[in-house]
């Protein structure tokens, strides 16, 4: 299973800094075979309210959060098979270990560790073709959806 640190900080009643949650991540997912995600936290609302003390690692969430932000962490199996989707966020994603192969609609682009991607509301599909596992960090901000052609490219998948 997917066991990643987090570290939360946070002040105490007297305003100073202090560390809310210093643990391995429990709350891995199987989004499909091969596929692992754990949500290191997530927020809703902009601005973020920094004096929520909720556990944002525990709230309920789809694969994106409209007008909010998702920090999750995925593990691609080798051989996984790509979910064509597409969400109304912009991604960011930092390749931390591994090798993937990010499919689009008529193009596919390889990526390795230390790589980063700004995703911005297009269809893709995660293929992991490699020997071994492949961990992404992601950033998803709310945002709407995309508008092009005279048609909106809403959620799919």
């Amino acid at each position: 299973m997917l066991e990643i640190r987090r570290v939360v900080t946070g002040h105490d009643a007297n305003g100073l800094a202090v560390v809310k949650f210093d643990e391995l991540t429990n709350n891995a997912v199987i989004n499909r075979p091969g596929a692992v995600g754990a949500v290191i936290w997530s927020t809703e609302g902009f601005p973020v309210d920094n004096t929520d003390d909720q556990d944002g690692a525990t709230r309920e969430l789809g694969t994106s959060e409209s007008g909010g932000t998702i920090f999750r962490v995925v593990s691609y199996e080798p051989g996984v098979a790509p979910r064509m989707h597409r969400t109304e966020s912009m991604d960011y994603a930092v390749v931390v270990s591994g090798a993937i192969d990010m499919q689009l609609d008529d193009m596919e682009v390889h990526l390795k560790a230390g790589d980063m991607l700004v995703q911005r509301g297009t269809i893709h599909g995660w293929v992991n073709r490699g020997a071994v596992p492949c961990v992404v960090a992601f950033v998803l901000i709310g945002a709407k959806p995309v508008r092009t052609g005279g048609q909106i490219l809403g959620e799919r998948g």
